[in-house]
């Protein structure tokens, strides 16, 4: 059997392509089919602090520190620019190394872009204030600043995504970056590299380096001159981050996991409901953060609604994700699908709910990849662990309720608080239930909708700080206050009291 070569990747430090300091690599695999596609230089401590030292060289350097904050936003309108011109590229290069599907690619990439243009403009829109001074010769004012260098960890289910939520806001106030991407999807965000150089960044200003959480991903949370870490991932991970960066005092934004509920009134529109629910649930195979995998239907449309999503989900598509057609594709890893069978067998034979629809792989598996049938439990408590924890797959929850006051129970008693969704045309109700409901996003009659304008951040243990629209530059600049003495007069001996 002949073996067939697999694209070589390196870490992108400094402006030049490098190999790892120890030679280490390792191997990325396609999820369509098992197979490695490519392999990454395995990053160590020892790389990490050359690309921390790289872009704090890069941070102090006038090729970027003397830029002007126009300058900076023309600079980063260009880098979108460029990504919407080599969007297919990405798109492809996504798809292949995580699962996501290539039209729902070709759709993220097609508005990834707004990011990089929608940050250029606030650039030179970032400014301080005059104070009120209560002397009349004092002139008291403040500046907003850079932080330095940042160091971001991404995950694996939308690396493009949620890492230019990182870069286009850090970039626009002035800091630099060094990113550690998941190691089973580096290929989209190393693809990317290129275009920064293309763009006009000064070398260092953004760095990637492969590899794993204990060896890359520590030695970036842990590094003295990392002044904040932004993360998406697990819970689990962002406690232990958010400890490792309290020891030294280092700024932290989590964005981590959820188990949203989605409220389903009985006046709502079941058609519209439904496809939210399959829309929130199955969408990237249940892979996001705001899988909307508790489902609450009221006592009267419970049945309608439940048929409907069955309907559905019962002709979805499923295969290979660069094939058009395609309407759900594998998970993104072999360990991930594990994860999904293990939680469909808790809910199944200890939980005690009833599995109305898959549970299983598909035909699809066939091919070697890690594929799962959209899956759909009844008669499910929200105590349950499936109705608890995280499953991040295709595997949604029913359940019923009375009234309104239950669902604000049933959708708070949680340990999470990231987003939701609320079907209702009752616009009262909606704003009721907006206000009650203990989440970052809540989305009224639509799901998953999205800006670069509108912030996005979680509560409880789906992590802290916020991506996205103005309040984000908050998190990547920092306020000094100036005290001028205006006055031509000798200062005052302090000790002589008037």
């Amino acid at each position: 059997m002949a073996t067939v070569a697999l694209k070589q990747y390196q870490h992108y430090i400094g402006g030049e392509w490098v190999d790892a300091a120890e030679g280490a690599t390792f191997d990325s695999y396609n999820p369509a089919t098992g197979e490695p596609w490519y392999r990454a230089a395995r990053g160590s401590a020892e790389d990490m602090h050359r690309a921390v030292a790289a872009a704090k060289a890069a941070f102090q350097d006038p090729a970027w520190r003397g830029l002007t904050q126009t300058r900076r936003g023309h600079l980063i309108r260009k880098l979108g620019d460029l990504i919407a011109e080599n969007a297919e590229r990405l798109a492809v290069a996504e798809s292949t190394d995580n699962g996501k599907l290539i039209r729902e690619m070709r759709g993220q990439l097609a508005t990834l872009p707004e990011w990089y243009w929608y940050f250029a403009g606030l650039a030179d829109k970032l400014q301080g204030d005059v104070i009120p001074a209560l002397r009349p010769e004092i002139l008291n004012y403040t500046l907003r600043e850079p932080l330095g260098v940042v160091g971001a960890i991404t995950p694996w289910n939308s690396p493009l995504l949620l890492t230019s939520m990182k870069i286009a806001p850090a970039l626009a106030g002035g800091n630099t970056i060094v990113i550690k991407p998941s190691e089973h999807t580096s290929a989209s965000l190393l693809e990317m590299m290129p275009l920064i150089e293309e763009a006009g960044f000064p070398p260092g200003v953004v760095n990637v380096v492969t590899g794993f959480g204990a060896d890359a991903g520590a030695a970036l949370v842990n590094h003295p001159d990392v002044v904040k870490v932004a993360f998406t991932g697990s819970s689990e991970t962002g406690r232990m981050i958010a400890a490792q960066a309290g020891q030294r005092l280092a700024r932290v934004t989590l964005e981590l996991g959820g188990k949203s509920p989605q409220v389903v009134f009985d006046d709502a529109d079941p058609q519209s409901a439904a496809m939210g629910i399959v829309a929130g649930v199955f969408a990237a195979a249940g892979q996001t953060c705001v899988a909307g995998s508790r489902v609450f239907l009221q006592e009267g449309i419970y049945d309608e609604v439940l048929e409907r999503v069955l309907d559905r989900t019962r002709k979805i598509r499923i295969g290979d994700p660069l094939d058009a057609e395609t309407e759900l594709g594998p998970l993104a890893l072999r360990e991930q699908l594990e994860k999904v069978r293990g939680y469909v067998k808790i809910g199944r034979e200890t939980d005690g709910a009833t599995l109305l629809h898959g549970g299983g792989q598909p035909p699809a598996a066939a091919s070697g990849g890690w594929f799962h049938e959209p899956t759909i439990f009844t008669d499910a408590r929200n105590d349950m662990r499936v109705c608890q924890e995280e499953i991040f797959g295709p595997v949604a929850m029913f359940m019923k309720f009375r009234d309104e006051p239950q669902a604000v129970e049933l959708a708070n008693a949680v340990q999470f608080g990231l987003a939701s969704g609320v079907w209702t045309r009752d616009l009262a109700r909606a704003h009721r239930m907006a206000a009650a409901i203990d989440a970052g996003t809540v989305w009224i009659n639509t799901y998953r909708a999205m800006s670069p304008m509108s912030p996005l951040g979680g509560f409880k243990l789906s992590g802290m700080g916020k991506e996205n629209g103005l309040e984000v530059m908050r998190e990547y600049t920092r306020v000094k206050s100036v005290w001028v003495n205006t006055s031509d007069e000798p200062t005052a001996d302090p000790f002589v009291l008037r």
